[in-house]
């Protein structure tokens, strides 16, 4: 059934075509503008604070930027939606007071309610996009502030694995880079990812850059660092501080300080002439 046949079903009285048009003109048309204006990526929050952290601590501060992007940008879009939110919400409010239609049945307190729960269920969906390329960003800013290229995925490699970024070692062979928050109930599935796979590809490790620890189990860990997977975590988190002293899991968690370095070693350059002050 298409719109029109769909609007002469369901359009019967004046009160239901007075109700569409309100909640075209005074509902969609001011939502959709208002999403518009809510960024879509969390860099425009944090890029200086990014370098001034790299400024500051050199390298080693990667992990800081990755904590302080995910933290930044998160307000920071959060506040901006919300001022949308307010803006859009109080226009209505005006713009319902200014309709002619009183003898119309058209409730002000379920058009506002409606009006918030819909426009809060688009950022939300918004929200979850954001989230989910925050980590990729922060990567490819480190990338490109410490001029590492990227490399391109090899050729009908196919796997379970999301890998979002990839660079090329001394040696020829490449590193792929996961970039999502947890693991949540894909593990099972990067787990199927069989070694010999990664090998025929020449992939010398997939490496993980997870931000919610709490649920990285020993199990998980375990099976995957088999598979030469390693997961990057924050210096000062619980599950890292854990890990590095575990006689098994030590094997396969680094500390977000170490990742520009061990790019490096990979590849072959020299740390050392990394300065703060870039």
């Amino acid at each position: 059934m298409n719109f029109v046949e769909e609007m002469e079903r369901i359009l019967i009285t004046e009160d239901d075509a007075i109700v569409f048009y309100v909640t075209a003109k005074y509902m969609v048309l001011p939502t959709n503008a208002a999403l518009e204006r809510v960024p879509s990526s969390d860099e425009e929050f944090t890029i200086n604070t990014a370098k001034n952290i790299l400024k500051t601590f050199g390298p080693a501060g990667a992990g800081k930027v990755i904590a302080v992007w995910d933290e930044l940008g998160t307000n920071g879009c959060l506040n901006e939606e919300r001022t949308e939110v307010i803006d859009e919400f109080n226009h209505l409010k005006k713009n319902l007071r200014s309709i002619p239609y009183t003898h119309t049945k058209l409730d002000d307190s379920i058009l506002l309610t409606a009006f918030v729960q819909e426009f809060e269920r688009r950022l939300g969906q918004k929200r979850k996009s954001r989230a989910g390329g925050s980590l990729e960003d922060v990567a490819t800013f480190l990338f490109n502030y410490y001029h590492i290229k990227a490399a391109k995925r090899p050729e009908h490699f196919q796997s379970d694995l999301e890998v979002d970024k990839w660079f090329k070692c001394k040696d020829g062979w490449l590193v792929g880079i996961s970039c999502k928050r947890t693991l949540r109930e894909r593990w099972k599935q990067v787990s199927s990812a069989s070694v010999e796979n990664i090998g025929e590809h020449h992939i010398k490790e997939i490496w993980h850059l997870v931000t919610y620890v709490k649920d990285l189990s020993d199990d998980k860990i375990t099976r995957l660092g088999k598979q030469h997977q390693t997961f990057y975590l924050r210096d000062d988190s619980p599950r890292y501080q854990e890990c590095k002293t575990h006689p098994i899991l030590q094997r396969y968690v680094r500390p977000l300080s170490n990742f520009i370095h061990d790019i490096y070693e990979l590849q072959g350059k020299d740390y050392t002439k990394l300065s703060k002050n870039k």
